[in-house]
């Protein structure tokens, strides 16, 4: 605290995790077993040091790479380098776990609000939607038939056009060529 005088045991608590944390995964993880202040303490302490002993390693590795933002791409490496190699793949899934789970809210959160700003319901939205696709692929129906009728128009007026052109039998080449 400010004055000096510490409400825990340590006497930096915002240097730790928040106690009420680390109580709930004791409590997670060992339901039915009583945990002493003391070892409750020691865990509080152990967890807060592996977490800085870990964030100064990925620091250290970013800023090996001349990166100013420590990604999980240097936690991983960090778990690594201290010989942590062990719970690479758990930290590896619970962070594409927790990438889907933000995505997806982030998804409901930006979609919901649109769709609620409409005013229409979602059902409603499809059947405009699937409208328009039908309305859209007749159009384009239409338009190939207008394309083909226009080719064959031209296809046409080609042939007449050649057809012109070609000289009709007249009795000048109608002499056969004897040599």
């Amino acid at each position: 605290m400010a004055d000096g005088t510490a409400s825990s045991s340590f006497p930096d608590d915002e240097l730790y995790l928040p106690r009420t944390v680390v109580n709930k995964l004791i409590k997670e993880i060992v339901p039915n077993i009583r945990v002493s202040v003391d070892a409750r303490d020691l865990l509080l302490n152990c967890c807060s040091e592996f977490i800085h002993l870990l964030a100064s390693e990925a620091s250290e590795i970013s800023e090996k790479q001349q990166k100013k933002v420590i990604s999980a791409e240097h936690v991983v490496e960090a778990l690594k380098t201290l010989g942590f190699q062990e719970y690479i793949e758990d930290v590896k899934a619970v962070h594409r776990e927790y990438k889907e789970q933000a995505s997806k809210h982030r998804i409901k959160k930006r979609g919901k609000g649109k769709l609620e700003k409409l005013g229409i319901p979602e059902e409603e939205l499809l059947r405009q939607q699937q409208q328009l696709f039908e309305e859209a692929r007749q159009q384009q129906l239409e338009n190939d038939i207008l394309e083909q009728q226009r080719l064959q128009q031209q296809q046409t007026q080609a042939d007449l056009t050649a057809a012109s052109i070609i000289p009709h039998s007249s009795p000048q080449f109608a002499q056969p060529i004897i040599k």
